[in-house]
């Protein structure tokens, strides 16, 4: 195992479980415990968890967190890009869909942008760029406008007001967090705003998001789970959030990162 793959292996068991203890990593990990300290050491200068005596313990994002594109685009990419693939099954040509802000719909815009004739609705930058650059015959893309966020999200009453009478087939939906009580929630409140506005504008609404959303709380709720048509994340997800998912949400599918379109990705609910 790499170094990078340990320390993430490491991260992915704390955050899991709310904390380790170094011995339990040795022997989960097979390494010295000399080398989980050193790990635990980089992973806490990093800010990504809290080392301890003896361990190491999850750090609780805040409700006003809000990490900025870049950041969010280096984490989770193998799952990011497995959803991306599930999701782009739902994109026929010459359909009109909504792509929100985010890291993992931004993996669907690169993976519909060779889609013929596709209308996109978005209030992201980084998406509007991509899809222009592709340059693929009969692409037609509105960038809503707005006030830009740390998450390149295009936010605020000019981005509302342009989606007042857009209809559009699908929504593709990214989310800061999700939880079975807050719904999926955002830590920005004019996003939140501007999110609600994309749902109206919308018949079918698909949520992207990894299994690291789960449990996360923003400050501000836009969406109800029961109100979403299809959530797809991946196969990392455990086992009681999965559960809440599938009494929510109308249909939950599950993409296994390394498969790409492969037909063997789970589908739930």
């Amino acid at each position: 195992m790499l170094a990078n793959q340990r320390r993430a292996a490491i991260l992915a068991i704390v955050e899991e479980h709310g904390a380790a203890r170094v011995s339990e990593l040795v022997d989960q990990l097979g390494v010295s415990d000399m080398t989980v300290r050193r790990d635990i050491e980089r992973l806490d200068g990093e800010g990504l968890l809290e080392r301890v005596h003896g361990g190491a313990v999850a750090i609780s994002p805040r409700a006003t967190d809000e990490p900025g594109f870049t950041a969010k685009s280096t984490l989770m990419t193998a799952e990011k890009q497995a959803i991306a693939q599930e999701a782009a099954r739902l994109v026929q040509p010459g359909a009109t869909i909504g792509i929100s802000a985010g890291t993992t719909t931004y993996e669907l815009a690169r993976a519909v942008r060779d889609v013929p004739h596709l209308t996109v609705v978005t209030n992201s930058v980084p998406v509007a760029q991509l899809l222009h650059e592709a340059q693929a015959a009969g692409h037609v893309v509105v960038l809503t406008g707005g006030v830009r966020t740390p998450s390149d999200a295009l936010v605020g009453p000019v981005a509302v007001s342009a989606l007042q009478g857009l209809h559009v087939d699908r929504l593709f939906l990214g989310a800061h967090g999700i939880d079975r009580s807050a719904g999926l929630t955002t830590p920005n409140l004019v996003e939140a705003e501007t999110n609600r506005a994309l749902v109206r504008s919308s018949r079918s609404v698909c949520v992207l998001a990894d299994h690291s959303k789960m449990g996360i709380v923003g400050l501000s709720s836009f969406l109800d789970l029961h109100a979403v048509d299809t959530l797809i994340t991946d196969s990392g997800i455990g086992a009681r959030a999965r559960q809440v998912l599938e009494e929510q949400v109308e249909q939950l599918v599950l993409a296994a990162p390394g498969r790409g379109r492969s037909p063997r990705s789970e589908a739930a609910g």
